[in-house]
């Protein structure tokens, strides 16, 4: 077994996720944070003097000297790198995943771009950790491969009703109140977000619709309405759910409790659910409550009405749905595949 920490890279360091990456792998057990890029204007820069840090805490010491680096694969293989964590926008991970992919490198990202191919997994390790070994049908390990984590609303949705899917989920309801952050910076002009709320983000009850089929391989009906909300951090989700069987509020309840940490992982939450009744739980002011900071997704507000069951959920949308999911991701493949 080796111990060494695995040295990986962040591509697009100095954008919101990206700050997220860099931030929870400036001190992992198991990962070096060896090289991170930028647009081009910013290669050679130290990095504290070039991002402008959006996170609500201080940046960790050991980030803000290191320098942004150009996006190149062999200075990449030079240093060492075998994972990279894409914070890519959509359009130029198209270009740029595949390719890192065909150099050998084991890629996890936070982009749409390969989100559907079939052969590549939308992975949440607390949910469907088995889609994983999608890999394989890419070449691993003979080659590198791609994985990428869900949507931000997919995502707290899906842990949410992991521990459902037995009761047999026919119809989901979903309607998210998604925070700026989920736009990236800078993201929206202050003249359309403040003392508003958009009732529309492009593209996002598509994703919903199609991610959460995939990824806990069940085929419900799914009605979904995306509100971007003039918050910082932090996606509240409403949810009604129809079931094949009789459910009742306290089946919800257990079953949430009883869902534990799947594997002992760096990122995992030992309770990756976390339910109160307290009857104004949760709000995004809890986006980043919990251990790790961001990662746990929380419920609340359960009810059931005509034979549906509703809840509230809250996900911190950078962090468990977003650059800490791909983290995630990542430790799941090391533990599953024996690179420690």
């Amino acid at each position: 077994m080796e111990n060494k920490r695995i040295k990986v890279a962040v591509i697009g360091a100095t954008g919101a996720v990206g700050q997220v990456f860099m931030w929870m792998l400036s001190s992992h057990p198991w990962f070096e944070l060896t090289y991170a890029t930028a647009s081009a204007a910013r290669v050679g820069q130290r990095y504290a003097d070039t991002v402008h840090w959006v996170m609500p805490f201080e940046m960790p010491e050991s980030i803000k000297d290191m320098t942004v680096k150009e996006f190149n694969y062999s200075k990449m293989k030079e240093a060492g790198v075998k994972i990279v964590f894409s914070a890519l926008p959509a359009a130029v991970a198209q270009e740029a995943e595949p390719q890192l992919r065909a150099n050998g490198f084991y890629v996890f990202s936070n982009a749409a771009a390969m989100r559907y191919d079939q052969n590549v997994p939308i992975l949440i390790p607390d949910a469907n950790v088995d889609q994983l070994d999608l890999i394989r049908e890419q070449g691993y390990p003979q080659t590198g491969f791609c994985v990428t984590n869900a949507n931000c609303v997919t995502t707290g949705l899906a842990v949410a009703l992991a521990p459902l899917v037995k009761f047999g989920i026919k119809t989901i309801s979903i309607n998210s109140y998604q925070s700026v952050s989920g736009a990236g910076y800078p993201g929206l002009s202050s003249f359309d977000i403040t003392d508003n709320c958009i009732p529309f983000i492009k593209g996002e009850e598509e994703k919903i619709e199609k991610e959460i089929k995939k990824i806990l391989s069940i085929a419900p009906e799914v009605y979904a309405y995306t509100v971007r909300v003039p918050v910082m951090f932090g996606h509240l989700e409403t949810v009604w759910l129809d079931f094949e069987e009789d459910v009742e509020v306290e089946d919800v309840i257990k079953a949430w409790a009883d869902f534990k940490e799947v594997q002992e992982l760096p990122s995992t939450p030992k309770q990756p659910i976390v339910y109160s009744s307290e009857p104004t739980f949760p709000q995004p002011k809890y986006a980043f409550w919990g251990e790790p900071k961001g990662m746990v997704v929380y419920t609340g507000r359960i009810k059931k009405k005509n034979n549906k069951i509703g809840f509230c959920l809250m996900v911190n949308n950078i962090v468990k749905g977003a650059a800490g999911g791909s983290i995630q991701n990542a430790e799941a493949f090391v533990s599953r595949y024996g690179l420690r």
